[in-house]
């Protein structure tokens, strides 16, 4: 009898654990103080965020992943900077306008699509309108995304990390 227990033991742990599609959540908007006592982070949109794809990190450096996390968002909304910091580029990158903001501390964080109204050097505030979200993000299952990503030291983060503790409320599939 034990060996047959032992059998379906180990064939239970030798199956691969199921993998859950990503489902869209949604977010309030949050504003959270940083732990090191730098100015704290805001959401990049005045809106509920619902995160129409999650972040997904490559598993080595130039892997395929997703980078950041889609936000609904509309055609026209405006994008906010998450951070105080100075724009270190606003504008066309492969086609698609962009704009990255350098933070403290080693941490950028990129908005896309965006049409900025800033030019690079301008310094911004936390929550500052930094651009209109656009159509055409890529792989977007919605009107219009905003593809908000964050790097520290090079190393991609998760941007919603930057927010701290999130309720997050699961959306019909």
């Amino acid at each position: 009898m034990w060996r047959g227990v032992w059998a379906g033991l180990i064939l239970v742990l030798a199956l691969p654990a199921p993998v859950a599609a990503p489902m869209p959540t949604s977010l309030g908007r949050q504003q959270v103080a940083q732990a090191d006592g730098q100015e704290p982070f805001v959401s990049p949109l005045k809106t509920v965020l619902t995160v129409v794809r999650a972040f997904d990190p490559p598993p080595h450096p130039y892997g395929p992943g997703h980078r950041g996390v889609d936000l609904f968002v509309s055609p026209g909304e405006l994008v906010h900077a998450a951070g105080a910091g100075t724009v270190r580029h606003a504008g066309p990158v492969a086609g698609r306008p962009v704009v990255s903001i350098q933070h403290a501390a080693g941490l950028i964080t990129t908005y896309e699509p965006v049409e900025s109204m800033l030019s690079t050097g301008d310094r911004v505030s936390a929550g500052q309108p930094i651009g209109e979200a656009m159509r055409g993000h890529p792989g977007c299952t919605s009107e219009a995304c905003l593809h908000w990503g964050a790097r520290r030291d090079g190393v991609y983060v998760d941007p919603l990390t930057l927010l701290g503790r999130l309720r997050l409320r699961l959306l019909p599939w």
